[in-house]
């Protein structure tokens, strides 16, 4: 299991995210507060509070060519 800190500013953001999690074979979660919402969900991503960074879980430990194609999305 990976987890790190991603934020979704746009619409458009929320997209590309989405498309890319829908090619992954694995769970891939994002944990607002009390919140865990499925991250292959746009309606699910949309009712969080997408002012502040999300906690994204990856269900899997070899996630090394997801992570690079939402590298955008992750905060250090």
């Amino acid at each position: 299991m990976t987890t790190m800190k991603i934020r979704l500013s746009t619409i458009n953001d929320v997209k590309d995210f989405v498309n890319a999690v829908t090619l992954c074979d694995y769970d891939v979660d994002l944990v607002s507060g009390k919140y865990v919402i499925d991250a292959k969900s746009i309606m699910g991503i949309l009712s969080l509070d997408l002012a502040q960074p999300v906690n994204m879980v990856v269900h899997t430990d070899e996630c090394g060519g997801f992570v690079e194609q939402i590298k955008k999305f992750i905060v250090a």
